[in-house]
């Protein structure tokens, strides 16, 4: 009779504890467990393995010194990607990021896909070459870092609306420029900048399994090297806005029909446990134009 009730106890504090698991609350941002969770509402959602999508539209513009700035091209982009659930024997359970993203450079006047492109500037027709990287992932995210200090949400609320702005400056090694940047130059130097706008009772109450935030980009870099600017004075601007959507359906159609066409796996993100080097647009091109000397016989000029 005594271990009859024991047991009946026993499974009615679980019952207990597990409704109240379940029961939705609203997260606490200076709580380190709750602001992980919610950056993981944002990036992706509650559940590990269901792809999110992001897509964002905008300009990309040239900066010369003494000069007009000029709009080159139109912007379309997207970054599918999802999160998995991470273990550490010290650090406890976290989360980690995997995705893949693609920006194709738009016709300015027309909006069509561009395949080529005249440089107004060396007058040189040349190829185009979408950003296409695969992938672009993230370290795992712990709720405490490896010497303890508490993951801290960075925004602030107003109102309705979670601001919660971030920056990202870029200085290393440019796969492209040689051996000897540190000496010479040739460093990748940029600045990307995301600014995300959340909806406060979407995000931070947990009977809401993801949060669809609005999102806007910017990023001021060397020009692309498929442009064979060689070593022109100036830099690019890229602004763009966009939000989470509720599928990759969702899409504008000149992305989709880029992907099914030219990008088929990016239809989905790449696996949980992807362990590849992230690709950039740098290592994507020198792969190419490796890949076409190597099936020219064509050598890289050097110096004495």
């Amino acid at each position: 009779m005594m271990k009859r009730v024991l047991l009946t106890a026993t499974m009615l504090a679980w019952a207990a504890t597990a409704q109240a698991q379940d029961k939705p609350r609203l997260l606490d941002v200076s709580k380190p467990e709750d602001a992980l969770e919610v950056a993981k509402r944002a990036q992706c959602g509650t559940a590990d393995g269901v792809p999110a999508v992001y897509h964002w539209a905008g300009n990309v513009y040239s900066r010369v010194t003494g000069e007009p700035d000029r709009l080159l091209f139109k912007g379309e982009g997207m970054n599918i990607r999802t999160c998995v659930t991470v273990n550490d024997p010290k650090r406890g359970k976290g989360w980690r990021l995997v995705s893949r993203e693609i920006m194709l450079y738009l016709d300015p006047k027309t909006g069509a896909v561009l395949r080529s492109w005249d440089n107004p500037w060396t007058g040189e027709k040349v190829s185009v070459m979408h950003i296409a990287n695969d992938p672009v992932n993230q370290r795992p995210q712990f709720a405490y870092g490896a010497d303890g200090a508490p993951y801290q949400f960075r925004g602030r609320r107003e109102g309705r609306w979670i601001f919660a702005p971030f920056e990202a400056p870029l200085f290393y090694h440019n796969v492209l420029a040689g051996e000897y940047q540190d000496y010479v130059g040739g460093k990748y130097h940029a600045m990307e900048i995301f600014d995300f706008a959340y909806d406060a009772e979407e995000i931070l109450n947990t009977k809401n399994p993801t949060a669809y935030p609005i999102v806007s980009w910017v990023r001021i870099s060397d020009w692309m090297p498929w442009m064979k600017m060689r070593g022109r004075q100036g830099q690019m601007v890229f602004n763009a806005m966009g939000n989470k959507l509720k599928s990759f359906d969702e899409l504008p159609k000149v992305l989709k029909d880029e992907i099914a066409l030219n990008y088929p796996a990016y239809t989905m993100p790449p696996p949980g446990d992807d362990a590849r080097p992230n690709e950039t647009t740098w290592t994507v091109f020198k792969k190419m134009i490796d890949a076409e000397r190597a099936k020219s016989g064509e050598k890289p000029a050097t110096g004495h």
